[in-house]
């Protein structure tokens, strides 16, 4: 039976794990503190922002802070489904098929650049995501626990990408944007490369596998009032009825909104949720699951803007418990 830490515990375990990371990543706390919350809410992470701003670098970091097997899969137009979850091969001496498993039997995979890759390989992903297994040759294989995906994708060249189809961006529990550091910032990162006088750096692992699964069963332990609950069924509910959107969020996207809360909350050392949790994580839950009309895309319209706009239309509840 899976240990279960406590909320001061896992608040502990999940500082140490962000304050190692920030050693060698720059200015990506708050990016990386929603990335560790989603994972300890048992999902998967989009980073989704220009070349050159650290993404890969997080992922690795991560999975190494986290005592995670870590395994890269750089993501090309030819790369096929059997790259990523394995394939049968034949063996003469027992003149029978074994199955060799791919990069995707790990704790932490991370599909680089995924939406480079054709559409018959990126669903090759949507199993192992929603179910934690992969079919081959007929045969279903489990994956290890924990397996969570961290992908990342370039928003500015769209030539010979394929965007990722709505079930499976529905699938990733939070899209995260790094953004460009600030000039101390940057500065910073250059006076890190310079001090290290080596192009690769390194993190220290944290936790292991056994140690995450116990920290997530801290925060399922957690429960959540009914106001918060029914705050976040409205601002899902208030992105359908939104003008501006065709598809807004489904049930999974409430669900990812309290679950990621959630687990935020117990980040920040509390056995409960804020509104405010709700609204720190509602534009990385929500709005990669909003599907926008043709009316709103040729105005310059956003999916964040809309979910900022419902944060602003839905009032949030009076009778719950707020951060001292």
């Amino acid at each position: 039976m899976t240990e279960t830490l406590t909320v001061a515990q896992v608040a502990e375990k999940g500082a140490a794990i962000l304050d190692e990371v920030s050693t060698l990543v720059v200015g990506m706390r708050d990016p990386l503190k929603a990335a560790l919350a989603a994972v300890l809410a048992g999902g998967h992470v989009l980073f989704e922002d220009v070349p050159g701003l650290g993404k890969t670098l997080a992922a690795r970091s991560l999975a190494t802070a986290l005592g995670l097997t870590f395994r890269r899969v750089q993501c090309t137009p030819d790369l096929l489904p059997s790259d990523i979850t394995g394939s049968s091969v034949f063996d003469p001496a027992t003149a029978s098929f074994t199955f060799r498993p791919g990069p995707v039997f790990a704790g932490l995979l991370l599909a680089d650049e995924i939406n480079r890759t054709a559409p018959k390989t990126q669903s090759a992903l949507l199993e192992a995501m929603a179910e934690r297994q992969v079919t081959v040759d007929g045969t279903t294989y489990p994956l290890p626990a924990p397996f969570h995906v961290v992908a990342t994708s370039n928003p500015v060249e769209y030539e010979g990408t394929y965007p990722l189809p709505e079930a499976q961006l529905d699938r990733f529990m939070v899209r995260l944007a790094v953004g460009y550091p600030d000039r101390d910032g940057e500065v910073d990162v250059l006076e890190r490369r310079l001090a290290r006088r080596q192009e690769v750096g390194a993190v220290r692992t944290i936790v292991d596998a056994q140690t995450l699964l116990a920290m997530q069963a801290g925060v399922e332990a957690v429960s959540v009032e009914g106001d918060i609950l029914r705050y976040c069924v409205d601002l899902a509910a208030a992105t359908r009825a939104h003008d501006a959107v065709e598809v807004g969020a489904s049930p999974r996207g409430s669900q990812a909104l309290v679950l990621v809360a959630r687990a935020l909350a117990v980040l920040n050392g509390r056995d409960f949720v804020t509104p405010e949790d709700v609204k720190a994580v509602a534009v990385p839950a929500l709005a990669h699951r909003l599907s926008l009309t043709p009316q709103a895309w040729a105005t310059g319209a956003a999916p964040e803007g809309v979910v900022a706009q419902v944060l602003q239309r839905v009032a949030g509840p009076t009778t719950t418990r707020r951060a001292a």
